[in-house]
């Protein structure tokens, strides 16, 4: 029997604290993460490679360097949601 999975309020709160990043080598976009920082963005996506933190050097606020390759997090926009129109009856 499979046990219920419970929703965990922190979880909750991390993902309301998540914004969606780019992550960019050179001109590329290489992948898309959400995160609360782009640091933290861009350190997930070379641990996505099952590197440790200690091969990771951090170059700035939004950029990291692995193996020579300097990878930079950008902030995606939000696109702004339109109001629905009004339903008729």
């Amino acid at each position: 029997m499979l046990a219920a999975r419970k929703f965990s309020l922190a979880f909750a709160s991390y993902v309301e604290m998540s914004k969606k990043y780019e992550i960019h080598s050179g001109r590329r976009i290489v992948s898309t993460q959400y995160s609360v920082s782009a640091l933290q963005a861009a350190v997930d996506y070379v641990r996505s490679f099952g590197t440790s933190a200690d091969e990771i050097r951090r170059l700035g606020i939004d950029s990291v360097s692995w193996r020579g390759a300097r990878f930079s997090a950008v902030l995606v926009p939000v696109e702004p949601t339109l109001p629905l129109p009004p339903t008729t009856s």
